[in-house]
């Protein structure tokens, strides 16, 4: 499956907040420097699914495609 994130790097909790049907807003502690926030964004997203997850694009910027195993 695959959704469609925007993030927010430098929040002051995590947490992931659906916008709309596949379309979510995820908020990260890690900053947007060497890919923490990449990983930060995959962690939480595996723990609210409770699936794997990985970035299909967007890796520079603050809207991502991830895919989600099903």
């Amino acid at each position: 499956m695959r959704i469609t994130v925007d993030v927010k790097a430098d929040s002051r909790e995590e947490s992931v907040e659906e916008l709309g049907e596949g379309h979510y807003l995820v908020r990260v502690k890690a900053p947007r420097r060497k890919g923490k926030a990449n990983a930060a964004v995959l962690k939480v997203l595996r723990r609210h699914f409770g699936r794997h997850a990985e970035i299909l694009s967007g890796h520079t910027s603050t809207r991502k495609i991830v895919e989600l195993e099903e």
